[in-house]
């Protein structure tokens, strides 16, 4: 049985955490995948994984804050691939390290690298994935494509004791607001663009949380619906969906995956 993602090619950023589960399932649904990412041992390690399940993958290493990044990573996917179907927006930061925090204490340099990650990254490398998407016919489902942003539930649903990264909020906020600008204007062109909105994500990126007795503990009612941190797979698994066919009317809309984070308040 044909897989969600059969023959589609799917850019994905980020190479580890969502990103890697996302590229591995979308390989086992039968895309062929194009991983762009900064660190080059991630992206050959992904890509040899999903070359030892049997699936076709490629990757381009670089910083994606750079357009001359994206746009290789875009040239490249289309060189080997001949066309892009899908793009997964993942690569990001949490800021903290770079002194990211309540506005009165955030730093510039906090506020500047985690907008740069996690914002202008997703328009580099949106601006040139779709500049070829446009160019290319209709797949045989009508469309050109389906664009999917990494968005997460602090944008609407923040939450002050634990996770009061202000310039965190801000960037996914932005790429709300975008993905929706986004998929207003590109419909007509038949490109589809949603964001996906997860609570706390055991990945990389969440390390900190994970190793806080009083997060996991607040984790059990904050994500009722797991009492725990969600897993990669139960992400990757809404992204194929989103990125697939069967998704093929939804445009336009922020897709929550948050085992109850915004509802419990």
């Amino acid at each position: 049985m044909p897989g969600r993602l059969e023959a589609k090619t799917c850019l994905i950023t980020g190479a580890t955490g969502m990103a890697a589960a996302a590229a591995l399932l979308a390989a086992r649904e039968g895309a062929r995948v194009f991983v762009a990412g900064l660190h080059e041992e991630d992206c050959r390690s992904l890509a040899g994984s999903i070359h030892s399940a049997r699936g076709a993958c490629e990757y381009h290493a670089g910083d994606l804050t750079l357009n001359e990044t994206a746009e290789t990573a875009a040239a490249r996917c289309v060189e080997i691939f001949g066309r892009i179907d899908a793009l997964f927006n993942v690569a990001g930061i949490s800021g903290r390290r770079f002194g990211d925090g309540p506005l009165h204490e955030c730093t510039e340099a906090g506020w500047d690298a985690t907008l740069a990650v996690n914002l202008r990254s997703m328009f580099l490398v949106s601006r040139a994935v779709l500049c070829r998407m446009l160019r290319q016919p209709p797949a045989a489902s009508g469309l050109r494509g389906a664009i999917l942003n990494m968005s997460s539930a602090s944008a609407d649903s923040p939450q002050a004791r634990f996770f009061a990264t202000h310039a965190y909020a801000a960037s996914k906020g932005a790429v709300n607001s975008l993905t929706r600008a986004m998929a207003a204007y590109y419909a007509p062109h038949k490109i589809r663009v949603n964001a996906i909105a997860p609570g706390l994500v055991r990945t990389p990126m969440s390390l900190r949380a994970q190793s806080d007795p009083e997060i996991l503990e607040f984790m059990k009612t904050k994500q009722a619906l797991l009492e725990d941190l969600i897993e990669p797979a139960e992400v990757a698994r809404a992204a194929v969906f989103l990125l697939s066919d069967d998704a093929r009317a939804v445009t336009g809309e922020i897709f929550s995956i948050d085992a109850g984070w915004a509802v419990r308040g």
